[in-house]
């Protein structure tokens, strides 16, 4: 690693290598990430450096033999920061992602709540400094979503584990609210799903090249809630990549080029996303981590409305401030999915 650490640095000296966008940014990316562990194996080399001095001039110096408790401390300390940077990171944690909010169970209720969920995720990433773009929504009567799709980035570089990616990963399944709804005249409780999808972006089109031969390409008028229509231009765009059978469809722009770049921004990341998971299945190896799983049915967490209360089932966190979350005060509960990942990350090298 120091050494691939030096040769990246020899090559992002190099004016030619900024010539290629793309190249610079994956340089930069993995520039960045060894960074890491090269200041944590300097500041281990100092530390062990420092207690080895300290204990063969103890015999002559009694006030260095005082200093070496305190010594062997930070030792100890720069050996585990070191051993926690060394744990494989997940390579697309720089990377920005697109999330996309389903309605599931519950019907108008569970479109509301997804709604709910696009506004927090919006906040959130308002409040993280990051862009938040919709590129298709399809809305329901009331002002609920059937199906929403954001592009999420950070502005500027950023270091691996603040990536949108590295904190949105662990949203990717299915969200249990309980309320009495919009729609319920007798008050009573009512639970019903959303799901979410995060998928990493894909920066760069060489990533993931899509064959448009294998691509078919419809066309349509965009309609609003409840079908009305609001263009009447075939400006909506439906891409079916017919290896897979994905289906992306956009109709948020007036123009058909820009939903069909949208279209298309969202079919390489659900590429990208299937070409990583038939890798990981094969290697039986799901991201290394025990709380998150290819199979994104899994429920992960109950937004419980009459106790206030915001649960994550995955890794036990639990807290009264479900009306904050909704603000955008998300990080806690993630984090506990960071931390919670990280545990597993290091029993499994252990």
């Amino acid at each position: 690693m120091l050494d691939e650490y030096a040769d990246i640095e020899q090559q992002l000296a190099d004016p030619a290598v900024h010539a290629d966008g793309g190249r610079a940014r994956t340089l930069g990316r993995r520039f960045a990430e060894l960074g890491r562990v090269v200041a944590a194996h300097r500041a281990w080399t100092s530390a062990q450096d420092d207690l080895e001095a300290a204990r063969e001039l103890a015999d002559l110096d009694p006030e260095m033999a005082e200093e070496i408790p305190a010594l062997e401390t930070a030792a100890e300390d720069a050996t585990e920061h070191l051993r926690r940077i060394l744990i494989p990171r997940d390579p697309d944690d720089a990377r920005d992602v697109i999330l996309e909010i389903k309605s599931g169970e519950g019907g108008e209720e569970s479109a509301l709540f997804a709604g709910d969920l696009l506004k927090m995720y919006l906040k959130f990433a308002e409040s993280k400094g990051w862009k938040a773009e919709v590129l298709e929504a399809v809305h329901t009567d009331m002002g609920g979503y059937k199906d929403v799709s954001v592009a999420v980035k950070a502005r500027g570089s950023v270091e691996p584990e603040d990536g949108v990616w590295a904190q949105l990963k662990y949203e990717g399944g299915v969200h249990r609210v309980q309320r009495v709804p919009a729609t319920e005249s007798q008050g009573r409780i009512h639970t019903s799903a959303a799901g979410v999808l995060v998928y990493p972006e894909v920066e760069e089109v060489s990533e993931v090249e899509i064959d448009m031969n294998e691509v078919r390409v419809d066309v349509y008028r965009s309609s609003g809630p409840g079908g009305q229509s609001v263009n009447t231009t075939d400006s909506a765009v439906r891409l079916t990549h017919l290896p897979t059978g994905i289906v992306v469809s956009c109709q948020n722009e007036k123009s058909q080029l820009q939903n069909k770049e949208s279209a298309l921004r969202i079919l390489r990341a659900r590429l990208l996303a299937a070409q990583k998971e038939a890798a990981e299945a094969e290697a039986q190896d799901m991201r290394k981590s025990q709380i998150r799983t290819v199979d994104r049915s899994e429920r992960i967490r109950t937004y419980n409305f009459p106790e206030n209360r915001i649960a994550d089932h995955r890794t036990g966190y639990k807290a009264y401030n479900l009306d904050q979350v909704l603000q955008g005060d998300l990080q806690p509960v993630i984090q506990s999915a960071i931390d919670a990942d990280e545990a597993a990350r290091l029993s499994a090298a252990d």
